[in-house]
């Protein structure tokens, strides 16, 4: 990457910021990657202050990797998928955040990683991460679907996994279903065979925690225990059903992201399965895309960037 840039070019900063983390990147005029950057949590259903010192955070890496002094974060023309700004009272928030740059674009995360993974063209995208939940775009028309949310919403997620998980444990412990590997797996994972103790675990963990055992799931399906396979059979069919009502509006393509997808790929209907294709682009390079349209929108009749 680059650590100069021309005086006066226009800088364009992507951000994709999620319950886990907040993903930056700084690129130039000519669509350049000149840096990225990382931090903490850009949620606002997280708080806003952690929301926004995440955001400044990040851009502050970016531009120190890029060789700018903090004072370009001023010049910045910025595009931000968040996840929770779908919410009105998030949108709002954000939209009155005093922020440091020129100018702030705002939308959702899924929106960008749609934008992203089709380079700015009609498509659809479904992501089986931590949450699950699927976007189409088509000719101006948005369809979302899902992303409402874990434990009521995310169906088929990586915390739903989970959580299935530990509920069909505890019902085999307490032996009113038959036994499942998954227990021997759980406790090997969290390194605790007691009931009382795994329910102790489990009280204030967060859907994170859940989906970082989905692959769990998986492996014991894989090894033939029943009700595993039964799990990811539900779960995977929630992931249809996000898919088959994308492609009721006929985007041409489905991208799909996350943790889980590639495990959940192959239980798929083979219409959902034979319009796969792998994203062109990660949600931080769509914002960046999303950024540039907005700009240009709103720029006066007359006026040049």
């Amino acid at each position: 990457m680059k650590t100069t840039v021309v005086e006066q070019q226009p800088l364009y900063l992507g951000i994709d910021g999620g319950g886990s983390k907040c993903q930056v990147v700084l690129m130039s005029a000519e669509n350049e990657v000149l840096a990225e950057g990382l931090s903490g949590p850009a949620n606002p259903l997280r708080g806003m202050q952690l929301a926004t010192e995440s955001i400044v955070d990040a851009t502050t890496q970016a531009l120190t990797r890029a060789g700018l002094p903090p004072a370009t974060m001023a010049q910045l023309v910025v595009g931000a998928g968040l996840a929770g700004v779908n919410l009105p009272e998030y949108y709002q928030l954000f939209s009155a955040w005093q922020h440091p740059f020129a100018s702030l674009h705002l939308t959702s995360d899924l929106h960008i990683a749609c934008i992203g993974a089709h380079q700015g063209r009609d498509g659809a995208v479904l992501i089986c991460g931590t949450g699950s939940c699927g976007l189409a775009a088509v000719n101006g028309q948005l369809l979302e679907v899902g992303g409402h949310g874990f434990p009521y919403g995310d169906n088929g997620s990586g915390a739903w996994f989970g959580l299935q998980l530990l509920k069909q444990v505890l019902r085999s412990k307490d032996q009113l279903i038959a036994t499942t590997l998954m227990t021997e797996l759980l406790q090997a994972e969290l390194q605790c065979s007691d009931t009382l103790q795994l329910v102790s675990h489990f009280m204030h963990v967060s859907p994170t925690d859940y989906a970082r055992l989905a692959p769990l799931v998986f492996t014991a399906a894989e090894h033939g225990d029943g009700i595993a396979q039964q799990i990811v059979m539900q779960g995977a069919g929630h992931i249809n059903a996000i898919a088959e009502r994308l492609l009721t509006i006929q985007p041409a393509a489905l991208c799909l992201i996350g943790g889980l997808a590639y495990k959940v790929e192959p239980y798929l209907a083979p219409a959902v399965r034979q319009l796969v294709v792998p994203a062109a682009a990660p949600p931080e390079q769509g914002a960046v895309w999303f950024a540039r349209q907005a700009s240009a929108n709103a720029r006066p009749m007359g006026t040049t960037a």
